[in-house]
C-alpha cells in the first residue's frame, strides 16, 4: 500500500519536473521537491523499491535543474 501511495506521490511530483525543465518555469522544481521527498519517505518505508526509485530520480532531477542559474529560471 505504501509502495503504491509513493508512486503516486511521484506521478504529481512529476508533473511539477517536467514543467521544471522548461525555460523560466524553473521554480515549479522547488514546488515539486518537497513532495518528491514525501513520496521517497513512502517508498523507503515500503517493501518494494519501484516507489523509491522513482522518487529517487524525481529528487535528483529536481535538484539538478533546480540549482542551475540560483534557482529561478
Amino acid at each position: 500500500m505504501l509502495n503504491i501511495l509513493s508512486i503516486l506521490t511521484g506521478l504529481v511530483a512529476l508533473i511539477f519536473v517536467i514543467a521544471g525543465l522548461v525555460p523560466l518555469l524553473g521554480w515549479m522544481n522547488w514546488i515539486g521537491l518537497p513532495i518528491t521527498v514525501v513520496g521517497l519517505v513512502l517508498g523507503i518505508l515500503s517493501r518494494s523499491n519501484t516507489g523509491r526509485n522513482l522518487n529517487i530520480a524525481l529528487v535528483l532531477l529536481a535538484l539538478v535543474r533546480g540549482s542551475m542559474f540560483g534557482g529561478l529560471i
